[in-house]
């Protein structure tokens, strides 16, 4: 329940009343300041409230973003502020002190109440989010003339318009912009009329892609053929879903979540369900449908690291930067450098297409080669922004950043006894662990050589994260290990040459996958790392690849590849409840709402 308190004298013939009751809001009237002050003590705490001047003239919508996003504690808008339950207390003071303030006087500067308290809390240092409302109308009319003149601004612009076309996320892939988003934003609007929440759609594109992965698993025409279908079908609603969350303002920490993760689910259960499709055709392509989900990983994880490493980085500007940015303002060099990056909507419909019309192989062929040029291309962007800028890495950037490599108890042990000062070669160790490793497993195999080499790498990594990790080129350490980890899984699997191997393989890596990215959710929604507990129970990067080694030394290839299977449903039941629990807990409490609108994965 939402309560707003309309102030001054309601004007006649005035909508404004209804306006908030559709809104969701119970509507009461003040007389002045004082009886404004009265009526929000009779509020009860853990309600949002809202402070509305009776001669406001704008759009519902208008109304809308400035008062119903769940996303920020205290907003406001021309004639209007409102704050949720965190923020009540400051609302509190400052109308009491504005209340005070113009009793002692004969007149104030400002006669809207709610313009006075927005002017207060700003003054207080209370962060009021103010919509961008562009060609929406909310203004507060002084004389019978503007408010004519506001009623025509009103008429002159659809709303409903206006709020299906923002309903549409700002920058997003070309053939999401062009394909999709042009009738998937009705449908998003289909949704939200017969109340339906946008978790509701991600869980119905979940669904679909599943049975899109399950068509797919039959491996004959007929089902790649539906698979395809299916897997577009699911992306429509994976867009609608957003759309109508941005349509109708229901934003949510669980909904944030459920989005980011159900898309991860779905691609790669979708590669596991071409791998089984093409088994049953007698081919055998396993490896690179773990390869794909190593390097769409890998490739994330990356986005993920520079991001946290440079958000907040002090005087973060570079040449580089300013090409890019002078790019952007050439309309056609924008969607061929957003296609370059195969987004989800571009990487989706090639996948769909190519599943249809082809063969599992040639589809994960098409794929990798795909994904490791936009690889290739954002990583050595962003290499030459960061060589090039001089930029200064916050302590926060840095604590993003240990936390994304995950190291274990392995690492914390050998960084406290590494002798001498620390070291500013964390990139170095990093990758001079992961060549050894990695080229060791694919020289040797199962064999006590690369268990020797796990262990270099394991000392290595304690040294590379002995520091804070605050170099220029730093943010590459967390996807270096994650490279190394899933890359000698890869290995060691495919070298074991045993049947069931590869898939045992596929699901260690999806678990452990999980928990990387369920990291990075984490830390973009400012709720920190996962518990050091769950880190250290599955072992850290570094513990987890030398297990594997070992295990790879001491079994047979078939107990090995039961020795994967055991680990990946360990790792994948500890990680899996402890997330479950953690949002959904937070999403009781009352975490902060979250939506993401950077750059499509």
């Amino acid at each position: 329940m939402s309560t707003a308190i309309l102030t001054g004298q309601p004007v006649p013939g005035s909508s404004l009343e209804g306006d908030l009751r559709s809104l969701g809001f119970d509507v009461r009237v003040a007389s002045d300041a004082g009886d404004t002050e009265t009526l929000l003590a009779t509020v009860p705490a853990g309600q949002r409230v809202a402070i509305v001047d009776a001669r406001f003239v704008g759009h519902v919508h208008a109304l809308r973003l400035g008062l119903t996003d769940p996303r920020f504690d205290a907003a406001a808008l021309p004639g209007a502020v409102t704050v949720r339950p965190a923020a009540r207390q400051a609302l509190t003071r400052a109308l009491a002190r504005e209340n005070s303030d113009a009793s002692g006087s004969t007149a104030v500067a400002v006669d809207s109440v709610a313009d006075r308290v927005v002017a207060a809390l700003d003054a207080d240092g209370v962060a009021l989010h103010r919509p961008d409302l562009g060609t929406l109308v909310a203004v507060v009319p002084t004389d019978p003339q503007a408010r004519n003149e506001a009623r025509q601004a009103l008429a002159a612009v659809d709303d409903e318009a206006v709020r299906l076309r923002t309903a549409v996320k700002s920058r997003d892939g070309f053939f999401t912009t062009h394909f999709i988003s042009p009738y998937s934003r009705y449908l998003a609007r289909w949704c939200a009329r017969r109340g339906l929440t946008p978790n509701q759609v991600t869980t119905a594109s979940l669904i679909t892609a599943l049975i899109a992965a399950g068509c797919a698993a039959t491996g004959t025409r007929g089902g790649f053929v539906a698979a395809g279908l299916l897997l577009i079908f699911s992306f429509v609603l994976d867009c609608a879903d957003g759309q109508l969350a941005r349509y109708s303002l229901q934003y949510s920490t669980l909904g944030a979540w459920l989005d980011a993760t159900f898309d991860r689910a779905k691609e790669y259960a979708y590669y596991a369900g071409l791998a089984l499709g093409a088994a049953r055709g007698g081919d055998d392509v396993w490896a690179l449908a773990l390869g794909a989900m190593v390097l769409q990983t890998c490739r994330h994880v990356v986005d993920f690291s520079f991001n946290e490493a440079n958000h907040d980085a002090t005087a973060n500007t570079s040449p580089t930067a300013a090409l890019s940015d002078r790019l952007d303002s050439v309309g056609w060099t924008v969607w061929i450098r957003r296609m370059i990056v195969l987004p989800i909507g571009e990487r989706w419909a090639m996948i769909a297409v190519l599943t249809a019309v082809t063969t599992p192989r040639i589809t994960f062929y098409a794929l990798l080669i795909g994904c490791a040029f936009a690889a290739t291309y954002t990583t050595a962007g962003r290499v030459l922004r960061s060589l090039t800028r001089k930029a200064q890495r916050t302590d926060r950037a840095a604590r993003a950043l240990a936390d994304l490599a995950d190291s274990g108890p392995l690492s914390e042990a050998l960084a406290r006894l590494l002798p001498g000062p620390p070291r500013k070669t964390a990139l170095l160790s990093a990758a001079v662990g992961a060549a050894a490793v990695v080229t060791a497993a694919w020289v040797w195999g199962s064999s006590w050589q690369v268990v020797l080499a796990a262990g270099l790498y394991v000392l290595l990594s304690a040294e590379a994260v002995e520091r804070p990790l605050k170099g220029a080129l730093d943010w590459l350490v967390p996807p270096l290990f994650r490279a190394v980890e899933y890359g000698t899984v890869l290995v060691l699997a495919a070298k074991a040459d045993v049947n069931g191997a590869l898939p045992a393989a596929f699901g260690l890596v999806a678990a452990v996958a999980y928990h990387h990215y369920d990291t990075v959710y984490r830390i973009r929604g400012d709720a920190g790392a996962p518990p050091r507990w769950l880190v250290r129970v599955i072992g850290g990067h570094e513990g987890r690849t030398l297990l594997v080694t070992v295990l790879a030394a001491l079994l047979a290839p078939t107990d090995f590849k039961v020795a994967l299977t055991v680990l990946a449903v360990a790792v994948a039941l500890v990680v899996l409840l402890e997330s479950i629990r953690f949002w959904v807990t937070a999403h009781k409490t009352g975490a902060p709402a979250v939506h993401d609108e950077g750059e499509p994965a």
